[in-house]
């Protein structure tokens, strides 16, 4: 069942930077104290829109506290606040030409001008800010078929990827499940996300695999994992069913995940995308990181 923050809400509305005012300077010595014992392997983030009855600046002080380094799924004027807390975004966003949002997106050649011109302003402050990652989305089919929807990104991702290569930024499209949280989204099978990527034909365009979604479309997780980790350059949790806590309360074996994915070589960050279903979420982050911290 979708949270009341979902994601498609955030991205529809493109509010997803409302309440970041300022904490005040009573942060400062608490930033000095990370709590945690981490074995330093992982690199541990959380996604920002799944804590959002949270001040932005207490969760970045807390999350940091608890050994994350990240908040992502942040635009600019939240990055100013996580450079002041010695954080960053893993992955981040910005908001999107008006009408567009993940339903509505680079499958639709009509979208292409305003897209290109939307990251070809973004990437750079992205840049600029110490993002290297920025999320990216395929669109709903609308009866479009996967054909011709991979020819259409492929048209409108090209466009942006000498300003992504300058730049050293990687634009990362998400694989979300079509079945439960986001009826008719193209880009919803890891097989079709990595023909897209071949197409693209540029080490700045990669996937951001949901281990969520992609449980619930694919299954077969490491597996799969192993045979694409090369077009893969982000990660998100998530428990199945019900998208909360990555506990024994789900079916997924995190830890067993998490190990084949550094297995694989990779050196980035795991993405907390869990909406907390107990009343104190920051335990339920903490739970997830010792879960994930291999």
């Amino acid at each position: 069942m979708e949270n009341k923050f979902s994601r498609r809400d955030i991205l529809k509305s493109s509010a997803g930077f409302a309440g970041l005012g300022m904490m005040g300077n009573r942060f400062t010595e608490a930033d000095k104290q990370v709590g945690l014992d981490l074995k330093g392997k992982v690199q541990h983030s959380a996604c920002r829109w799944c804590y959002n009855d949270i001040p932005f600046e207490e969760l970045v002080v807390n999350a940091k506290k608890i050994g994350l380094s990240s908040i992502e799924l942040t635009g600019p004027e939240e990055w100013e606040i996580l450079k002041k807390h010695d954080m960053t975004a893993a992955i981040g966003w910005g908001k999107y030409p008006e009408g567009m949002g993940l339903p509505n997106f680079f499958n639709k050649v009509s979208n292409h001008d305003a897209l290109v011109s939307f990251y070809e302003d973004l990437i750079p402050r992205a840049a600029k800010a110490g993002v290297k990652n920025l999320i990216t989305f395929s669109g709903n089919r609308n009866g479009m078929s996967d054909e011709q929807g991979l020819m259409n990104c492929k048209k409108g991702l090209q466009r942006i990827m000498k300003t992504a290569q300058r730049h050293d930024v990687t634009i990362s499209m998400e694989l979300l499940n079509s079945k439960v949280n986001h009826k008719d989204y193209q880009a919803d099978h890891t097989e079709w996300g990595a023909v897209l990527c071949e197409m693209v034909g540029s080490n700045k365009f990669k996937l951001l695999y949901d281990i969520y979604h992609m449980q619930i479309m694919e299954g077969d997780v490491i597996a799969t994992i192993k045979k694409n980790h090369q077009y893969i350059s982000h990660y998100h949790t998530g428990g199945v069913p019900g998208r909360n806590e990555i506990d024994e309360t789900q079916e997924l074996q995190y830890a067993a995940i998490v190990r084949a994915i550094y297995d694989t070589g990779y050196k980035g960050y795991i993405g907390q995308e869990f909406v907390p279903a107990r009343k104190d979420k920051m335990a339920s982050l903490e739970q997830a990181v010792k879960i994930c911290d291999i």
